[in-house]
């Protein structure tokens, strides 16, 4: 009789989150904005902008692991942001096919928009 196995998964880091959408953005023609460090900017700024002029939008994109939690200034930015008209994501590593979707799809052809 065969032992089953069990597949451990290697974590996705918010890093390797980041590489992956800016992989996306350059396939979607977005461009992506990172600050690589946040000494100067106000706490809890979403990690992303992406702008793509083709499709006149502007995402605002805050990354986490899969377990990773919302710190007080960060949902505060969000929650400033989006009733602003901004289009705002709370995105995690499970999320990489509905993000692809998103920077894909033109806004009104979005279903599930917001964090």
């Amino acid at each position: 009789m065969r032992k089953s196995r069990t597949i451990e998964r290697i974590p996705v880091t918010e890093k390797d989150l980041r590489e992956q959408v800016r992989t996306l953005c350059k396939l979607f023609g977005w461009k992506m904005y990172f600050s690589w460090t946040s000494i100067h900017s106000p706490r809890g700024f979403p990690d992303l902008v992406l702008a793509n002029p083709g499709q006149r939008r502007v995402i605002f994109a805050e990354l986490k692991s899969e377990k990773g939690q919302l710190t007080d200034y960060q949902r505060e930015w969000l929650d400033t942001l989006e009733p602003a008209g901004a289009e705002v994501y709370l995105w995690r590593p499970g999320d990489i096919e509905g993000i692809a979707d998103i920077l894909r799809a033109p806004p009104d052809q979005l279903v599930n928009r917001g964090w």
